[in-house]
């Protein structure tokens, strides 16, 4: 079953690690939102692989609830 990985606040996006076809594993950071200069990184709840990353490095203004990474 597809996992869909959304922001869970808003923020920027900071650092995006990983690409379409990656492998992940569940608790791996997929990227991570800057919010108020603090980190908040947001993990895999189940193991797979990227197929589609919806956000980019150094993209600001994301909302909370932004469907950014589906893991199949």
């Amino acid at each position: 079953m597809a996992e869909q990985v959304s922001t869970q606040v808003p923020g920027n996006v900071w650092k995006v690690l990983v690409k379409p076809g990656d492998a992940v594993k569940s608790g791996d950071t997929l990227f991570i939102l800057e919010v108020m200069k603090t980190e908040v990184p947001h993990e895999a709840s189940s193991d797979g692989i990227v197929s589609a990353v919806h956000i980019q490095e150094e993209q600001e203004g994301v909302d909370a609830g932004t469907l950014a990474v589906e893991i199949e």
